[in-house]
Formats: structure tokens, sequence, C-alpha cells
């Protein structure tokens, strides 16, 4: 059952956002559009809520919390960028604004280092998420624990990628045709 609850929140919160940006933008009802994506991170409270009762009722911690775990934890760290890209967008798309300026490349380390902040904030409240419910069964967390261990690869792969961008001169900003002529 527990599966079904999951699969169902990662549905409601696409739908949610979807229907919160058509609302806002195409059906010009901004506070209407605003209620409905309040209601996206009440979305992650369902899921984990389902998963404290599943533990509650006797379940055994698996890779099913492990999941439920992730998506809370990608969506306390990725949310909130994710609702104001959809914004930018639909916007663009059904309200007329300008198209969404993508960030010039001098900006590409600060964002690649903030992206991995990200990464570590969601991968912090997964795993806090993970110990607690194996924790809360009284059986153990080893099982819960199962996935932590590939993300955190994951993670560390991402941190590498990201960072290296501030010091490879990505970051930097390069040699106007003018410098290059003077030289």
């Amino acid at each position: 059952m527990l599966l079904a609850v999951i699969a169902a929140c990662e549905v409601g919160f696409w739908v949610l956002l979807a229907a919160g940006m058509v609302t806002r933008y195409l059906f010009r009802l901004p506070w209407a559009g605003m209620v409905l994506l309040a209601g996206v991170p009440l979305v992650d409270v369902v899921m984990l809520v389902a998963g404290v009762i599943d533990i509650q009722r006797g379940g055994e911690p698996s890779f099913k919390h492990s999941l439920a775990a992730i998506f809370i934890g990608v969506s306390v760290g990725f949310g909130h960028q994710t609702l104001k890209w959809a914004d930018k967008w639909a916007a663009h798309y059904f309200a007329g604004a300008p198209r969404p300026v993508k960030p010039p490349k001098s900006e590409r380390a600060r964002r690649e280092r903030a992206g991995w902040y990200r990464h570590l904030l969601a991968y912090g409240v997964g795993v806090g998420i993970m110990v607690g419910l194996g924790l809360l069964s009284g059986r153990g967390y080893d099982a819960a624990l199962g996935p932590a261990w590939t993300w955190t690869i994951v993670l560390v792969i991402d941190a590498v990628v990201s960072f290296s961008y501030s010091f490879d001169g990505a970051g930097s900003e390069e040699e106007t045709p003018r410098e290059k002529q003077s030289v």
C-alpha cells in the first residue's frame, strides 16, 4: 500500500504544480493558483505520514520507506527551485512574460555549487528520515539505509563535478576579442 501512496504522491506533485500554473496564468486566477501550489508541499507530508503509519502498523523498514524518504528529501532540497522554474516558464507561455533568460556562463561555477548544496540538503533530509523510520520501527535502520550508500556515492560524484567548475576556469570571464588582439 505504501508504494501506491508514493506513486500517487509523485503524480499528485506534478498535477498540483501544473494545475497551479494553469490556474494562475491561463485562467488568470492568481489566488486559486496559489492555493493549488500551496498544496504541493502537503504531498510530502502525506507521504511521510503514510510511511510512519506503515512502520507503526508493524511494517519492517525496507526499500519502499527509503524511496519515500528520498522523494521527500529531493522535494525539500529542490522543490522551491522547481516551483520557481515552472513559474517563470508558465508566465512566459501563458501570460506573455519574456522568455526566461539563460544565466551567463560566468555564473556557472556558482550555480553548480548551489545545486550541490541543494543536493546535500536533500541527502541530509532523506537519510535523516530513513534513520528516523528505522528507529521508530524498533527493528533497526539497516534495511532502510540500503539506498543511502548508493546515494552517498552519487552525492560525492556530484560534488566532484560541481566543484570542478570552480577550478577549471569555466566560471571565469573569457577574454574579449579586443583583449586577444592586444596581446
